[in-house]
């Protein structure tokens, strides 16, 4: 292995531990802030964080050589039905909402949140696709995947936050982009699972495939 692989495989570590630790950070504020604003949108997008958490728990295990594909591949399967678990919830919450027309008080905490995430995740989208290139790794490939999806579902989160804030009347907004959420959040899933059933499936998150 050249000092240039190692260079750049210390580079693909310390993104993927980076993805965890502010994948982790913009949960906890995301749901804290959605549920005390009522917002399904914000909550949906809080949780998602959280799978996304395991996603790339999945693929810095992968770099590190550790564990077999067997019990990688029942990993990702099992994340990807959890993506449509959070599917079906996020859903059910914004009929609810749509049904009941409820809208939450404010949307300022869900466009800050998805301006910052915007920012970042295009940051490391752009790093991780690099390394990708560099190492030829599909594992850091399916990784830049993830923060793709990540970056859809901010610019629904903030698309969905921003309309509401200048137009207020329009109470069905938060309910609307968290059904969008949701239809990103459940093709994430169905793309790992259909990774994890693949004979081709070499490890990482399936995410945008």
């Amino acid at each position: 292995m050249t000092s240039a692989t190692v260079d750049w495989r210390r580079r693909a570590l310390w993104l993927s531990a980076l993805t965890i630790v502010y994948n982790l950070a913009e949960g906890l504020v995301s749901m804290a802030f959605g549920w005390a604003d009522d917002s399904i949108a914000l909550f949906g997008f809080g949780a998602d964080s959280f799978i996304e958490v395991a996603s790339a728990l999945l693929v810095l295990w992968k770099l590190l050589d550790h564990g077999n594909l067997a019990r990688e591949r029942k990993a990702t399967r099992a994340i990807g039905w959890l993506f449509l678990a959070l599917t079906a919830g996020i859903a059910g919450g914004a009929l609810l909402q749509l049904t009941a027309q409820r809208h939450p008080p404010t949307t300022v905490p869900g466009l800050v949140i998805s301006l910052l995430s915007l920012s970042f995740m295009v940051f490391l989208w752009r790093a991780k696709l690099q390394a990708a290139r560099a190492l030829d790794s599909a594992t850091v490939a399916a990784d830049a995947a993830c923060s793709l999806a990540c970056i859809q579902l901010s610019l629904v989160l903030f698309a969905g936050s921003l309309l509401f804030l200048v137009v207020p009347t329009l109470w069905w907004v938060d309910a609307t982009a968290a059904l969008g959420l949701a239809l990103l959040i459940g093709k994430e899933g169905v793309g790992m699972i259909r990774a994890a059933r693949s004979a081709a499936f070499t490890g990482g998150c399936g995410c945008g495939h």
